[in-house]
């Protein structure tokens, strides 16, 4: 799968962007998890085409010896220590597992949290394509004569959902029973087992993380919530948005960069000129080369022999500076350098 996890950098930044700050993450997300299920509420269909989509998936499944639904599904109904598992798994991992993908990405891994989190919405998004161009009738709602069974509703007295939905009790009308192509439950389960497996440092989280994606297929053809080719395109659609991620994360920040000019933050024009960029070289400057060239311009001190006391004047033999007195010694006198008279 050709997704990157790391945000592509802006031109002339060397390091990562920082973290994003943890407040407007979750108003990011809680905002587009709202239009998610706005969404699936609007994207209802007529229920006779919805049911028409889902027995034209039943016959494609059949003609391509595809229909593992049936056989799950009546392992599930006939064994409750498989059913009843499958039902809790069906109704709470993707709330559970994805959130908490979510935060440990950004918490452990920031450099990967900005692409994750943008797949994740794309695809998301592209699913909600899906349900409203093909609005689909899941097995278990299908009439009778097809051979499913609701797993939730024989099992529902175990849990929180009612009759209706994997929703809780009296909910039932706030979901889109009808959106079942594609499973975006297998689609969130390959989110997360592709994050795990390559992010990960424990084995056995990398592991749990492959296997994630291949149990909630299981559970959601058991449970006759979806149908095979139902998890196929909720794992194309993932693959799709994971192609979109990088140019998605392009635009932002082209986009961040516009705003950022026209709200006057962007550099002005002298600070991208040359001379703020780097500082003048001596030949170009008149100044310092004047000053360079001038007997008075005092030299820069050397590392390596110290610096001039004097400032770059220098004396004549026999020459002394004002005031300044000439001592004598046992062997003669001394002129102001300090050196013997006989060794002159």
């Amino acid at each position: 799968m050709p997704y990157s996890a790391s945000a592509p950098q802006s031109p002339g930044t060397t390091h990562p962007r920082p973290r994003p700050r943890w407040w407007t993450e979750l108003t990011l997300l809680v905002l587009v998890y709202a239009a998610y299920s706005l969404g699936r509420l609007l994207a209802r269909g007529d229920v006779s085409t919805a049911v028409d989509h889902g027995l034209a998936i039943l016959r494609v499944e059949k003609a391509l010896l595809l229909n593992a639904e049936h056989p799950l599904n009546r392992l599930f109904t006939s064994t409750p220590a498989l059913g009843i598992p499958a039902d809790f798994a069906y109704a709470s991992l993707h709330y559970l597992v994805t959130p908490a993908v979510l935060v440990w990405l950004f918490r452990r891994r920031p450099a990967r949290y900005r692409a994750a989190r943008t797949w994740l919405m794309l695809s998301t998004v592209l699913g909600l394509a899906g349900f409203t161009l093909l609005p689909t009738c899941p097995p278990r709602l299908l009439a009778a004569g097809h051979g499913f069974v609701d797993t939730m509703a024989q099992y529902s007295s175990y849990g929180w959902w009612g009759d209706e939905a994997s929703a809780p009790r009296g909910l039932g009308a706030m979901t889109n029973q009808y959106a079942a192509m594609p499973s975006l439950h297998v689609g969130w389960a390959v989110w997360c087992g592709v994050l795990l497996w390559r992010h990960a440092r424990a084995p056995l989280v990398k592991w749990l993380g492959a296997g994630y994606p291949l149990v909630i297929t299981v559970v959601v053809m058991g449970t006759a919530n979806h149908y095979f080719l139902d998890a196929v395109a909720g794992a194309a659609v993932m693959g799709l948005g994971a192609l979109l991620t990088r140019p998605a994360l392009r635009a932002a920040e082209r986009v961040r960069a516009a705003a950022r000019t026209r709200s006057g933050r962007s550099p002005t024009s002298a600070d991208r000129s040359p001379a703020a960029v780097s500082p003048p070289s001596p030949a170009a400057s008149p100044v310092s080369s004047s000053a360079a060239s001038s007997p008075r311009a005092p030299s820069r001190a050397s590392p390596r022999n110290g610096p001039v006391v004097s400032g770059g004047c220098e004396t004549s033999a026999g020459e002394r500076f004002p005031g300044q007195r000439a001592r004598t010694g046992t062997t003669g006198t001394t002129s102001a350098d300090d050196t013997p008279a006989t060794a002159r």
